[in-house]
Order: C-alpha cells, then sequence, then structure tokens
C-alpha cells in the first residue's frame, strides 16, 4: 500500500490557548514590563556596555517567560524591539547633538572649553554615528510589531500615525503599506 493512500483522520490542529485572543491586547504592557525589568537589572549591574545591556534582557526574557508573562519566543521579539527602540533613542539623541553643535555661537565660549566641547562633541558624535550606521536596518518599523510612543511615518506614502502609548503597529490608514519610520 502506498503511504499516500493512507486515509486515517488527521488530528485537528491543536486550539490555541485561552490568552491567545487577547494576547494582541496584552503585548503591549508586557513589552513594558519587559522594559522596566530590563532597565532595573542593567542599573543593579556594575558594568555598562552593550553586552551587560544584552545579558539584562536576557535575563528579564528568561524570567518574564518562566513567570508566564509571555512565552520565550515572544520575549525574543520584545529583545529585538528593545534593540530597535533604543537604537532610534541613541538617532535623536546624535541629531540633538548634531543641532546642538550647529546652534552654538563660538563666540559666546572661551577658548579652553571650547575646545573640551568641541573634542567632546565630535567623539560623541563619532559613537553615535558609528552606531546609528550599524542598526540602520533595525530603525524599520513594520505593522504587527510593538512599540512605545511617538509617531510613525509610513515610507510609502509619508502618513503619519500617532501612538500615544506603547502599542502593536497597524498599517498605514491610507495606503495601507506596512512599513514605517520612528519619530518621537
Amino acid at each position: 500500500m502506498n503511504p499516500s493512500d493512507n486515509h486515517e483522520p488527521r488530528q485537528p490542529p491543536p486550539e490555541p490557548p485561552p490568552q491567545a485572543d487577547k494576547q494582541p491586547d496584552k503585548q503591549p504592557a508586557s513589552y513594558d514590563r519587559f522594559v522596566a525589568m530590563s532597565r532595573e537589572l542593567f542599573e543593579k549591574g556594575q558594568e555598562r556596555s552593550s553586552e551587560a545591556w544584552e545579558k539584562s534582557m536576557e535575563l528579564a526574557r528568561q524570567q518574564l517567560a518562566k513567570a508566564g508573562e509571555f512565552s520565550a519566543e515572544q520575549g525574543e521579539l520584545f529583545k529585538n524591539y528593545l534593540r530597535r527602540d533604543t537604537a532610534q533613542t541613541l538617532r535623536d539623541l546624535q541629531q540633538l547633538g548634531e543641532s546642538t553643535r550647529d546652534h552654538l555661537n563660538p563666540n559666546r565660549l572661551g577658548a579652553g572649553m571650547l575646545a573640551s566641547l568641541a573634542t567632546l562633541l565630535h567623539a560623541a558624535g563619532s559613537a553615535m554615528t558609528t552606531l546609528s550606521e550599524k542598526t540602520e536596518e533595525m530603525l524599520e518599523y513594520r505593522t504587527g510589531e510593538i512599540t512605545t510612543a511617538g509617531t510613525l511615518t509610513c515610507k510609502a506614502c509619508g502618513q503619519k500615525v500617532h501612538l500615544t502609548t506603547t502599542s502593536m503597529i497597524p498599517p498605514c490608514p491610507s495606503c495601507h503599506a506596512t512599513l514605517y519610520r520612528k519619530s518621537y
């Protein structure tokens, strides 16, 4: 008998857990708790590096997944969202630094202070530029992802979507595209 001729009844797919229907509503709050715990764990630690931040996010993911707050897979998505949101914040800080540098009037500052400030701004700008280049692709936001409050601009039509709280990203209300850029 050919295996493809086997007509045994197949088992229906398992029913999703009861909370699955409520999960989209729960995800923004879960993400906020994940962010808060990651920050708390990072602040408790001695080290201040990207590796320490990654460890804090992973520990928060493990603890909250074990507590049933979300699945391990959802926790991995949250880590990616937080990396993306952090990269966007760094990019915003870089733009602020560039704007500040452009608006400083060197005639008002003493030469020594100006030299120190220029060195500091140059070093900070270079570091942020490097980080911004490395994380550029993480700055795209897609429908179905979770993000914190801010303004999303549709990359297809320019329509702005204003989020006042942590939310799941909807399709563009104008053109139904699914790719955005975020500003605060």
